[in-house]
């Protein structure tokens, strides 16, 4: 599964989720109520209600966020035995300036977080593959890596066997067959018939080692 801001989540079988943007659609309501404490005098009774009313607004998008995440972080681990993200430094994303107000009211973090304990409690295998690994200019077909891509490329042709790749749904499939990768390097995989199972307490997150052999993408990219 790869996410984005313009859709939330993309599947490797070409399923596109919306970001409902919670925050950009509540922002007038916002604007509105901060501007009422403000104008009231300090430390009286209504310029302290008016704070009130600042916080369950906030309270209602951080509501509503939490509700589409858990509603899709469901529907994702019911449909799938596995399940690979990218292991996103989120903080690091959060210094831009440009994005970091779209990064926030994505959820991006949450997102994996409850997708890694659902899939525990469902006896699913959640795997994260490096950070640094390039799901975005690796072409799924092929394997061979372009030396950039500008997040503006939304639709890319791969030069080396032709294929036309949609930017996210591209991403999304080099992230799965990383996933399988991994779990298929000796580390547990339900989907296969591991030790995983419903009802027993084991940690999900799999994690590559410094040591394990390179993506035979990278190698073809070296």
């Amino acid at each position: 599964m790869d996410v984005g801001l313009t859709h939330l989540a993309v599947t490797s079988d070409g399923s596109k989720f919306d970001n409902p943007r919670h925050l950009r659609k509540a922002e007038r309501n916002l604007k509105r109520k901060q501007r009422m404490p403000s104008r009231k005098k300090k430390g009286s009774s209504r310029r302290a209600k008016g704070r009130q009313l600042v916080a369950r607004a906030h309270a209602r998008v951080t509501c509503a966020r939490k509700d589409h995440l858990h509603k899709l972080s469901r529907r994702i681990v019911n449909e799938n035995q596995v399940i690979a993200v990218e292991d996103l430094h989120v903080k690091g994303m959060m210094k831009n300036h440009s994005l970091a107000r779209a990064t926030s009211d994505a959820g991006w973090g949450m997102l994996a977080n409850v997708l890694e304990y659902k899939a525990a409690r469902a006896g699913k295998a959640f795997v994260k593959c490096g950070r640094w690994f390039p799901s975005s200019k690796a072409c799924s077909n092929c394997g061979s890596i372009s030396e950039s891509m500008p997040l503006d490329i939304r639709a890319w042709t791969c030069t080396h066997c032709g294929a036309r790749h949609d930017r996210d749904v591209n991403a999304a499939r080099n992230i799965r067959d990383e996933g399988l990768r991994i779990l298929a390097g000796g580390l547990p995989a339900a989907a296969r018939g591991g030790y995983v199972r419903r009802g027993v307490r084991r940690n999900p997150r799999v994690r590559a080692v410094a040591s394990e052999a390179r993506s035979p993408r990278l190698q073809a990219g070296e």
